[in-house]
């Protein structure tokens, strides 16, 4: 499976950093901080679907801003409305 590119990663991560909320993927059973690049650099595959989970106080404007970043680099992500 190949994994996301450099761009995208360095953009999601990026992303993440402008919000003070927690951002996590969760794929399978492992949970990556999206505000770590070596987090993203180790797991991020373009072919697999990600759970997203954010809490905190900009959680509303950090889903959209993370769904509208993903979707551009082609990658697949599900929001969890907790």
């Amino acid at each position: 499976m190949p994994n996301a590119n450099n761009a995208a990663i360095v953009e999601i991560s990026q992303t993440a950093n402008k919000f003070r909320s927690s951002i996590v993927l969760q794929y399978e059973n492992k949970y990556i901080d999206v505000k770590s690049i070596l987090g993203l650099f180790t797991t991020l595959l373009t072919s697999s679907k990600y759970d997203l989970h954010v809490h905190g106080p900009d959680a509303e404007e950090a889903k959209q801003a993370m769904a509208e970043v993903f979707e551009k680099h082609g990658l697949s992500i599900n929001s969890i409305q907790e």
